[in-house]
């Protein structure tokens, strides 16, 4: 807001309420980096773990048992499922190739989403509901027993499961692929315009 003096130039007053409710909150320039490094951090996550299972680089996957060398990335760890409610279902699955295909289009997705900065959304949704069937598999409500059972997690509840998906589901929500992504070009196409839930 500006009045003017007796000299008849403008002089400059307090803001108006307009203008204080446009005004940045401290931190918000450090905020946008913070979160495009979080997004590739995350991006890493699933891209990693898809190129091991791809090509078994002998991480997560042994060396020679990749899904291109004709292994499954499903199987190894589905296969050895034993508590939990799900498990015999979750078993099931191990192997199969539709299991195999979703799952690895899913960590491939989900990364190259996060990698680019583009499609957030649909990427949160995806590796929420990936998580949780995860979360699920693992089950990390089972606990020690006296009588020998498995201690599958230090925390019955929150996991680095739960950790990802509320990430994730932050970094669509922030959108965090405006910086250091393609997120504003993506979101200026007219066929995402037209379909915000794409962004």
């Amino acid at each position: 807001m500006s009045t003017t003096s007796h000299t008849g130039s403008p002089t400059r007053t307090s803001p108006t309420t307009a203008e204080v409710g446009h005004t940045r909150p401290r931190g918000t320039a450090a905020a946008h980096p913070a979160l495009a490094v979080t997004r590739l951090v995350m991006a890493g996550i699933f891209l990693w773990a898809f190129l091991d299972k791809a090509f078994g680089w002998g991480y997560a996957t042994p060396a020679g048992k990749g899904w291109f060398d004709g292994g499954s990335p499903t199987r190894g760890f589905l296969s050895g499922l034993d508590h939990g409610p799900f498990a015999g279902a979750l078993r099931s699955w191990a192997g199969n190739p539709v299991a195999d295909w979703l799952f690895m289009l899913g960590l491939l997705g989900v990364g190259l989403a996060l990698l680019l900065g583009i499609g957030l959304r649909v990427a949160a949704v995806s590796g929420v509901v990936m998580m949780g069937l995860m979360w699920v598999a693992e089950w990390p409500l089972a606990r020690h027993t006296d009588h020998g059972g498995l201690t599958r997690s230090t925390n019955p509840l929150l996991d680095y499961h739960v950790v990802y998906a509320v990430v994730l589901v932050l970094l669509a929500a922030l959108a965090a692929g405006d910086v250091w992504g393609l997120g504003r070009r993506w979101s200026a196409m007219s066929f995402v315009r037209s379909n915000p839930w794409l962004r």
